[in-house]
């Protein structure tokens, strides 16, 4: 029998972005799996942002999760509707308010296992009044030039 090698992923020179919230982190997942079943190759280091891991380490988190019956088939079916249809349920319609709690759920539960695997980095969500993100507004601002 033959002995196996492992070869390390080689590193990236440029920064590497982890993501903003495991919500993030899924839909990239589930764009990358989109495009591999449409024929991409999914190959590292090739996009304008460098991400701290593969679309499968994302994968393999729910994974874990639902074989540790944290999440059901119904926390995974919900995610993966939502995640193919780039949008979250909307908590103002009655239809989706209890996909919308799966939703909610399923996140909470993934979010502290990827960012214990520096895959999330939480940061303070950016408000319109942040010092950083405010622009000084000039000129008429009179609506429809009246």
């Amino acid at each position: 029998m033959t002995e196996q090698r492992l070869f390390p992923k080689p590193l990236s020179e440029r920064p590497i972005t982890p993501f903003a919230s495991a919500q993030q982190a899924w839909f990239w997942f589930v764009r990358c799996q989109t495009a591999r079943i449409e024929g991409a190759r999914v190959i590292a280091d090739v996009s304008d942002v460098v991400r701290p891991c593969d679309p499968d380490d994302v994968y393999n988190a729910v994974m874990r999760l639902a074989r540790e019956r944290v999440l059901t088939d119904r926390h995974l079916q919900v995610i993966e509707y939502y995640g193919l249809v780039e949008r979250l349920p909307d908590p103002r319609d009655a239809r989706e308010k209890p996909k919308y709690d799966l939703w909610c759920a399923t996140m909470e539960a993934l979010e502290p296992v990827l960012v214990a695997r520096d895959i999330v980095e939480l940061r303070p969500p950016e408000t319109f009044h942040d010092e950083d993100v405010m622009m000084e507004m000039s000129g008429d601002l009179s609506p429809c030039g009246a």
